[in-house]
């Protein structure tokens, strides 16, 4: 690290947990993000500030006005952008020393098949059932990672889901394909706006600590966090042996 980046993250070299050992993996490490919506946001902007080498930033859709209440990466004068650019903006006015790139489409198996490969961490900040199961079935393929968020009205969810522990289910051992639950959006059903701001943030910490090898991972408990209250209550998670996913992969 030069001195510019060592003033920049003095405050991460100064954890015991982290150090500069730590910050320099960072600093090395490559980190795919799956929607700039609401969780994508907040994921992007802490993953970037906290000095993740490259981001690869996948969204498909513009920037709306209605996003404007929760998707913080965006702003009025970037309504009509591309999500990616918009956020690529953001995320580089708070690091412009991190690389980011940026893919203008829906994320489909093959190209979530040649993103995952180059990645050491996935965060899944999609809002549909089909993009999940296929980032989940690449992720199980090169054995990489997935941190996965999700929110709607009050309540969220947070999981990590690491088929390199022989443990770890991967997301369709707890939502299996075959079982599709009706689709829902904030945009029929509402969201708080902070609360896909805790859930997304939580995923970068989570990616962080996975990249950075600190602390312990959330694979294999599933985080529910009750926006009423502000309450959190956590559901262990089984891997299924008969998992058409993940069940024929060799587990280390």
């Amino acid at each position: 690290m030069n001195d510019a980046q060592l003033l920049r993250y003095s405050r991460h070299i100064l954890l015991n947990e982290l150090g500069d050992e730590g910050q320099d993996k960072l600093l090395a490490s490559h980190a795919l993000i799956l929607g700039a919506g609401g969780l994508g946001s907040a994921a992007a902007l802490y993953l970037a500030a906290s000095g993740i080498g490259t981001l690869t930033l996948v969204d498909h859709d513009t920037v709306d006005l209605t996003n404007l209440q929760r998707q913080i990466a965006h702003t009025t004068e970037r309504i009509g952008q591309a999500k990616v650019l918009s956020a690529r903006t953001a995320m580089l006015a708070l690091n412009p020393d991190c690389r980011v790139e940026t893919v203008g489409q829906r994320a489909d198996a093959a190209l979530l098949d040649r993103l995952v490969q180059s990645a050491q961490v996935v965060l899944d900040c999609s809002d549909n059932f089909q993009t999940r199961q296929a980032v989940n079935a690449a992720c199980v393929k090169h054995g990489v990672p997935l941190v996965s968020g999700a929110v709607i009205r009050l309540d969220g969810q947070l999981t990590t889901y690491d088929v390199r522990d022989a443990r770890s289910p991967c997301y369709a051992c707890i939502f299996p394909a075959d079982q599709a639950p009706e689709e829902i959006s904030c945009s029929t059903m509402g969201v708080l706006a902070p609360l896909v701001g805790v859930i997304g943030s939580l995923q970068a910490a989570e990616a962080l600590k996975l990249l950075a090898g600190l602390g312990t991972s959330l694979a294999g408990r599933l985080q529910m966090m009750d926006g009423r209250d502000l309450s959190w209550t956590e559901m262990r998670l089984q891997r299924q042996a008969d998992c058409p996913v993940c069940a024929s992969r060799n587990h280390r």
